[in-house]
């Protein structure tokens, strides 16, 4: 199966619409009440929010297509636009989400290696995410990939509070910084 990376453009919101809201039911709706579904799935993508997003140049997006379909995204983030470190000299890991169908499949191991890339040109010193201590398998994705814990906070979905676990990565990159 050949997984091909394709940067998301405004041409593609109503894809990432899609993709954005399938593959988030998929992982938490079994964990959290449809209210609280219904409410972040309308706002966190929502045509205007993901418009900002792609156009914030700031942050990237990238979808995995296999066989012209899109099986999943990442979605990073640098300087100002990181949802709560902010360190120039870092980039955040927001969203790596794959379709449950192509699980197992190393889709999110080659959009996690994408991220390390663009880490790598940007000349970051490391790699840091959030993760919700109720999902095992990403956890366990992040620890594979040598990521630590390195402290926790509150994602509201909704109106319930959920702890995240913050997992960094520091990078080890040899060559000198882009200028």
């Amino acid at each position: 199966m050949e997984i091909i990376l394709h940067k998301v453009t405004l041409n593609d919101i109503e894809q990432l619409q899609k993709i954005g809201k399938e593959t988030f039911s998929e992982t938490f709706s079994r964990s959290n009440t449809e209210e609280n579904m219904k409410k972040y799935l309308a706002e966190g993508f929502s045509v205007e929010t993901l418009t900002d997003e792609v156009n914030n140049e700031n942050s990237a997006f990238y979808f995995a297509l296999s066989e012209n379909k899109v099986v999943g995204y990442l979605k990073i983030n640098f300087g100002a636009s990181q949802t709560e470190l902010k360190d120039e000299k870092a980039i955040e890991i927001e969203r790596i989400y794959v379709l449950k169908e192509f699980h197992g499949k190393k889709v999110g191991q080659i959009l996690y290696g994408k991220a390390m890339e663009v880490a790598q040109q940007k000349g970051s010193d490391y790699v840091w995410l959030g993760v919700w201590e109720e999902n095992p398998r990403a956890i366990s994705f992040y620890k594979k990939n040598g990521f630590i814990e390195f402290d926790r906070h509150v994602f509201k979905l909704g109106d319930d509070e959920q702890t995240d676990i913050m997992m960094k990565l520091k990078l080890k990159f040899s060559g000198r910084r882009p200028s």
